[in-house]
């Protein structure tokens, strides 16, 4: 059984443009109410603020989502055997980003915290 498929620089792009593509669709749809101007709005100002912020949160929400998404696929990779450099490859950062970010997430028993030396007193 071939192992699995390695992601070109391209499809990563055309990846990330379709994902900005489709989010930014997703916080269309999730601020209707902001594209209706409040009745004490007088110029576009305050109206253009407000929609400016809606937007910014549900963004956040969006990124929120995606975090939590992206831990679970890197528990379900670590379950199915996966360690912390496939991990980091997947995510474009180190082994030691990877460890860092998911701290504990692969448990097979060859992994040891390095020790730290005791300091001395003198």
């Amino acid at each position: 059984m071939p192992g699995p498929p390695s992601t070109p620089r391209a499809a990563g792009a055309e990846t990330a443009a379709l994902v900005t593509q489709v989010v930014d669709e997703l916080a269309r749809l999730l601020t209707p109410d902001a594209l209706r101007p409040p009745p004490e709005s007088r110029d576009g100002t305050d109206d253009a603020r407000r929609r400016a912020l809606v937007r910014l949160r549900v963004l956040a929400g969006v990124k929120e989502a995606v975090r939590h998404l992206e831990d679970q696929a890197a528990h379900t990779a670590a379950a199915n055997g996966a360690g912390y450099p496939e991990i980091g490859q997947a995510v474009s950062m180190s082994r030691q980003g990877a460890r860092r970010r998911w701290p504990g997430l692969i448990t097979n028993g060859t992994h040891r915290p390095a020790s730290h030396p005791t300091p001395r007193s003198s």
